[in-house]
């Protein structure tokens, strides 16, 4: 009896001939950059070291492009944004312990935005694993001990055979929903050894799909269907899936308003009758999901930023769906359907409309008010507080940016006042434009993710955006920027200090510690990397900004301005 796949695994004369003569002069790098080309990446990034040159070396035979960054953090950053962007695994290729060890911040980041980030760290002499202490340069007891609590899977090479194997599976175990940062660690001696293996081709790492138990998709349409106040609050999922488009008709064959968390920027259109917008730090928002009879969370662990600092408390049925299995129901009793956010909502929109009723029209007096009707007074009620809080300046910066910018140009947000704003009150015209670090919180993340943004796309400009305090972090990229000719502008928000903690602590406190900083003169900084750089002011922001963007290569843009938080409504 004769298989179809019997046909597909049987080798061409062709193939026999090349796989009996290999290439002279390969090595086990060559295997590493052979099995990235035959699954189909294009770009790494990353940082040479000692014990990985047989990486880098093999880099120059391949076809790959290689964005060297100066830090390995910002080489991981880089790398969670073309990951953002493009939907790929992204290759980031990294030396053995300080190397490795510095790039956890940007993988815990990755980890919480779920970037499909493909780290390749190189290892210790193969001899030395095993914990023993040989005292060889870098050496660490377990390296991938100190990766395994943060990103998705490790994997441990020992020979040059198992290496396609153990990349083509971490791949599989990026892109398999929720997507997310995964390890794989080769020794020096595996990577710079002579291999006669034959040269790796196509490889299949095809993700599973993560399909909704159809009983639940069922319960969830009966719910959505019969609900009188029905909301949908729509998070990062729905971009990272592409569902946006579904989530759009399902939200208007329910007539259900929807929120977009911090993570979900653009997945919902900003301006449609039904959109919330991204008021989830609001007392008003809070209290209209809060009084929906049927709340349907999608691709949202309703974290603490999502749950306006864990004080939402449904009262009606909530029904969740979220890939991430860890999430599911972690922080709410809910209908919990484990799936990828455009299967699940497609299935749902199509049981939706299968069970629909012919309803009959009724005179509007003899219903509750429509969703538009619900999110029209949610709106003015949070344009009433704001309004009564003294902030025009941060309202001017902030329209001025997103006038500048183009509306399918992406923007990456460093931990900075103006990116708090930004989470709320930002209008992200396309989904998958606007990035943040509000996964894991940490600073520096604006630039180097900005970079790698870039190197994904050079036909649009980029934006990054961060203060004075994260921009240090970010410095030495100014030379990668410079090096590939990347079309970054960074917008530094110079207010002398770490903002935002400095509003924390004087609120808690009466006084500020620690948060004042000496910092250079950005404008000339950055020219002395041989990058257009000016110093702006409120009045002149959007046309500096404009004129940053329309021009070929990185800029900086220095805005000298004391911005403030709108008061908060959880305390």
């Amino acid at each position: 009896m004769t298989h179809d796949h019997d046909l597909v695994l049987r080798p061409t004369p062709q193939q026999t001939a090349a796989a009996l003569n290999p290439p002279a002069g390969r090595n086990g790098g060559d295997l590493v950059i052979e099995t990235l080309t035959g699954l189909g990446a294009d770009t790494v990034f990353g940082l040479p070291g000692q014990h990985a040159l047989g990486m880098f070396d093999a880099l120059r035979r391949s076809g790959l492009t290689y964005v060297g960054l100066r830090v390995e953090n910002n080489a991981g950053f880089a790398a969670d944004a073309y990951g953002r962007i493009t939907g790929q695994a992204t290759p980031l290729l990294l030396s053995t312990g300080p190397g490795a060890l510095t790039s956890l911040a940007a993988l815990q980041e990755a980890a919480a935005a779920s970037a499909p980030v493909l780290a390749i760290s190189s290892q210790i002499p193969s001899a030395g694993l095993g914990g023993g202490r040989h005292g060889y340069l870098h050496e660490l007891r377990d390296q991938k001990a100190s990766f395994r609590d943060i990103v998705k899977s490790v994997h441990t090479v020992r020979t040059a055979s198992q290496i396609p194997s153990a990349i083509a599976a971490a791949w599989e175990s990026a892109l398999t929903a929720p997507h997310g940062p995964v390890w794989v660690e080769i020794p020096q001696d595996v990577l710079l050894a002579e291999t006669t293996l034959p040269v790796v081709t196509a490889m299949d790492a095809t993700p599973h799909d993560l399909v909704p138990r159809p009983e639940l998709t069922a319960v969830a349409a009966h719910l959505l269907r019969n609900a009188e106040r029905p909301a949908i609050i729509a998070g990062g999922g729905v971009v990272r899936a592409d569902a946006s488009g579904k989530l759009r008709a399902l939200a208007e064959k329910l007539d259900a308003p929807v929120v977009t968390t911090f993570g979900g920027k653009g997945a919902f259109p900003w301006e449609h009758p039904l959109s919330m917008q991204s008021w989830l730090e609001d007392r008003h928002t809070t209290d209209l999901l809060e009084d929906a009879d049927v709340l349907l969370v999608v691709g949202s662990g309703l974290g603490e930023l999502s749950s306006n600092y864990h004080t939402f408390a449904p009262r009606g049925r909530v029904v969740q769906i979220e890939a991430d299995l860890g999430k599911l129901e972690s922080n709410h009793a809910c209908l919990g359907i484990h799936a990828d956010a455009r299967i699940a909502l497609a299935a749902l929109l199509e049981t939706v409309e299968a069970g629909s009723p012919p309803v009959p029209e009724e005179p509007r007096g003899s219903r509750g008010p429509s969703g538009a009707e619900r999110v029209a007074t949610l709106l003015a009620k949070v344009r009433e507080r704001i309004a009564g809080q003294d902030l025009t300046l941060e309202q001017e910066v902030l329209a001025a940016v997103r006038e500048a910018l183009p509306d399918d140009s992406p923007s990456f947000w460093d931990m900075t006042i103006l990116a708090y704003w930004a989470w709320s009150a930002f209008d992200a015209r396309h989904p998958n434009t606007m990035h943040s670090a509000q996964g894991a919180g940490g600073l520096g993340y604006g630039f180097p993710a900005a970079i790698g943004a870039a190197a994904a796309d050079r036909t649009k400009p980029v934006l990054a955006v961060s203060g004075d305090g994260g921009a240090m972090y970010s410095i030495a990229e100014l030379a990668t920027a410079r090096q590939y000719n990347l079309p970054v502008t960074w917008l530094i928000v110079d207010d002398g200090g770490y903002g935002i903690l400095r509003e924390y602590m004087t609120d808690a406190f009466g006084e500020a510690t620690a948060t004042e900083l000496s910092r250079p003169d950005f404008v000339a900084l950055a020219e002395s990397f041989g990058v257009p750089a000016v110093r702006t002011t409120t009045e002149s922001l959007r046309e500096d900004l404009t004129k940053a963007f329309a021009q070929p290569g990185p800029s900086v843009v220095v805005l000298p301005a004391l911005l403030r938080m709108f008061a908060p409504t959880h305390l």
